[in-house]
């Protein structure tokens, strides 16, 4: 790991870093920032997305740098995807968007899916920790990394699913802090991972006591691996394939709604996009909306507060007079989209206002609706959280915002119950 990066404040942290070591010092937000891409270069031959678009991402780059040559980074992914087979039972591969007519029909748009729902470990969190683990592994490879300290992520779902079972295939220690009430099943999968599993209880502190918890371990000495900009930048690194994805699959792409919670996948899909935007592959970029729940939308409010202080540079100097904890306890069916803060609003709110776009906020009723939707005219079983983006299609149809004909992306970002 030898290539620095520079914060959000514009502070260059050490190579190697994770996180801006400012954060914390003063009011401001910080989030290390990736180098965007200048050029389109795919690997046409290539269907994981960590080999198909490498010559874009930091990780490939950050490996030249130490020393590493492409075709040994390429074995190094294919073996980690090999061992991912083997303990999941799925690669990373590029994953399918297709027309959703049927959908379309009823918000006379031309809507497209991507479906994540089939993917390793079942959602798109994979991308995230994927990445931060070729990093681990090619830092290993370089003698960067002289270690194994244990991995570390706070999360009820997806994303810590999605971590262990990147760490079981890496044979790397992992402790997971979440809620005493998560999900059994979800719990379960972790012990079968040889995850270290932590409860953290609400103790009336302010903000999600697991997020908490998984700060005092990275203080202590473990890596932030989980999907938080702020915490590891590197996060978005491998979000970011995605929006490459959509853009070569979908082209021409109006408008994009993405679900929210800490919001790194909306800040992967929105760079991304912008990446495509900016060198052509797409006429411009789309606007970008989000979508969060009525019980739980610090994004939506974080959006008002930076208009109110015209503009995003002053927001992300005054991070608490525009992003702090949701005061009530978080509660929706989607459960995946409950995050306190929105992690990675800044980059999220960023794209919204370049591309005209806003923070959607409905009720569970169209949540459901929006699910029921997805079940009935494809052949994909998404979770709530999953099909959320979907009730944002719906919730732009019926003020009346969507243009006839428009091009319309929802990602279906986690399966659920069949």
């Amino acid at each position: 790991m030898t290539l620095p990066l520079t914060c959000s404040c514009g502070h260059i942290a050490p190579a190697g870093a994770w996180a801006c070591p400012r954060r914390g010092v003063d009011d401001g937000d910080h989030v290390l920032q990736l180098p965007q891409p200048t050029e389109w270069a795919v690997d046409d031959g290539q269907h994981n997305p960590f080999l198909r678009y490498r010559h874009m991402l930091f990780v490939h780059a950050e490996a030249m740098a130490a020393g590493i040559d492409d075709d040994e980074y390429c074995a190094i992914v294919t073996a980690l995807d090999d061992r991912i087979e083997a303990v999941d039972e799925r690669r990373l591969v590029v994953s399918p968007t297709a027309p959703a007519p049927g959908i379309g029909a009823l918000v006379e748009a031309d809507v497209w899916l991507k479906d994540e729902t089939h993917t390793v470990s079942g959602s798109h969190k994979a991308r995230h920790v994927a990445g931060l683990m070729i990093g681990l592994l090619t830092g290993e490879r370089s003698g960067a990394l002289t270690s194994r300290p244990r991995l570390a992520i706070a999360s009820c779902g997806n994303a810590a699913l999605a971590a262990s079972v990147m760490a079981a295939a890496a044979d790397w220690p992992i402790t997971v802090f979440v809620p005493p009430d998560g999900d059994a099943w979800v719990l379960d999968r972790l012990d079968s991972l040889g995850a270290e599993v932590v409860r953290c209880p609400r103790d009336g502190e302010a903000g999600d006591p697991t997020y908490r918890a998984f700060r005092q371990a990275v203080a202590e000495g473990a890596v932030p691996f989980g999907c938080q900009g702020p915490d590891n930048g590197r996060t978005i690194d491998g979000g970011r394939t995605l929006g490459w994805e959509l853009a070569e699959q979908v082209r021409a792409l109006d408008r994009v709604i993405v679900q929210v919670g800490g919001a790194a996948l909306a800040s992967g899909v929105f760079q991304g996009l912008a990446t495509a935007a900016a060198v052509g592959v797409l006429d411009r970029a789309p606007v970008c909306d989000t979508l969060q729940t009525e019980g739980c939308a610090p994004l939506a409010r974080a959006l008002v507060r930076t208009r109110a202080l015209s503009g995003l540079d002053k927001a992300r100097a005054r991070r608490s007079e525009v992003m702090w904890p949701w005061e009530q306890t978080p509660h929706s069916i989607a459960t995946g989209i409950l995050d306190d803060e929105t992690y990675d609003w800044a980059s999220a709110v960023e794209a919204m206002l370049s591309s005209g776009g806003e923070a959607l906020v409905v009720g569970d009723d169209l949540i459901a609706e929006a699910n029921e939707l997805v079940r009935a005219h494809t052949d994909l079983t998404p979770s709530f959280t999953g099909s959320a983006g979907v009730a944002g299609l719906l919730a732009r149809h019926r003020a009346g915002d969507l243009t006839p004909g428009e091009r319309v992306a929802c990602l279906i970002t986690g399966i659920g119950a069949p």
